[in-house]
């Protein structure tokens, strides 16, 4: 595992971000983010955070939810996916797929040294938590939270994403990115301000060359060039059997088009240590910016 800075991740500002570098199975150099545990609450060892982003996210999707949850004495650790964020980008872009991806997650576990964590993963980073249940057992992967994705997903929200992945890379501005987001996704998130699509472009985009791009590698699209409308939906349920020996919160958007009302209901009537918390205002996936919703998180944790 490669350190950046090259300084011990505590050597940090206190609450500073501090970011990471470790290696794929096949070679990637692939970046997360650390927020250390505060020195003045190690001693209390709360189960460590693994965050996952949704498909073309990264870690700063994380950053207040992060800095929340390392104020509660909480280390809190973010993964950029191949291809995503400050990662490597892959030559072959058939790998930006999720068994790959597994192994990319677990290289990731073993290489910041995470014996008991819990997942928060959005969208695509909830499927990787359902995948991981049977490969760790509840002393390391102690409690999940599912950030607006679940066993069944609704076929026409990954019909949206698929229209619009890999397509307008670049933009003159922030502010552009900012007022394409609101065209694609004003519907979802009704509620938001100019000031929160302005922040949530510079979440999903950086400055590079002089000019704004989306912070993931274009080629991530093909993966959904052959999507087949005739195709049955993935059942995922036999795979959220097993987490039923250990804690489960559901956050879902209210407006989400992609986590269904039913099966957020299914999964708190088929798990005995299930929770919901519903962000009104919202749809796919949460931002998780809102004072609430950090206290649950919180809340849910405290008891892990």
């Amino acid at each position: 595992m490669t350190l950046a800075p090259e300084e011990p991740p505590h050597a940090a500002p206190s609450g500073a971000p501090v970011s990471l570098t470790y290696q794929s199975p096949d070679g990637l150099t692939l970046a997360a983010k650390e927020w250390p545990v505060p020195q003045s609450a190690q001693k209390d060892e709360k189960v460590t955070v693994l965050c996952l982003p949704g498909l073309s996210r990264n870690t700063r999707d994380f950053n207040e939810i992060a800095a929340f949850l390392q104020g509660q004495g909480h280390r809190v650790i973010a993964l950029d996916y191949r291809g995503r964020g400050d990662s490597d980008w892959d030559p072959e872009w058939q790998n930006y797929a999720l068994p790959v991806e597994e192994k990319d997650i677990d290289a990731a576990i073993e290489a910041f040294k995470l014996e008991r964590f819990a997942v928060l993963g959005t969208s695509r980073g909830g499927l990787h938590a359902l995948a991981m249940a049977h490969r760790y057992p509840p002393n390391r992967l102690a409690a999940v939270i599912f950030n607006d994705i679940g066993p069944h997903i609704e076929m026409r929200a990954i019909h949206r994403i698929a229209a619009t992945l890999g397509r307008n890379m670049s933009y003159a501005s922030l502010d552009e990115v900012a007022g394409s987001l609101r065209h694609m996704l004003g519907m979802q998130f009704p509620v938001f301000s100019a000031d929160d699509w302005l922040k949530m472009a510079g979440q999903v985009a950086s400055e590079k060359d002089g000019k704004v791009v989306l912070d993931y590698d274009p080629a991530l699209g093909h993966q959904f060039a052959s999507l087949d409308d005739g195709a049955p939906v993935p059942d995922l349920w036999p795979l959220y059997e097993f987490l039923k020996d250990r804690p489960v919160m559901v956050i879902r958007g209210a407006k989400s088009d992609l986590l269904g009302e039913d099966t957020a209901q299914q999964m708190l009537d088929s798990h005995p240590k299930a929770t919901l918390h519903t962000i009104a205002g919202q749809g796919h996936a949460p931002v998780l910016w809102d004072s609430e919703t950090h206290e649950r998180i919180g809340g849910f944790l405290s008891k892990v």
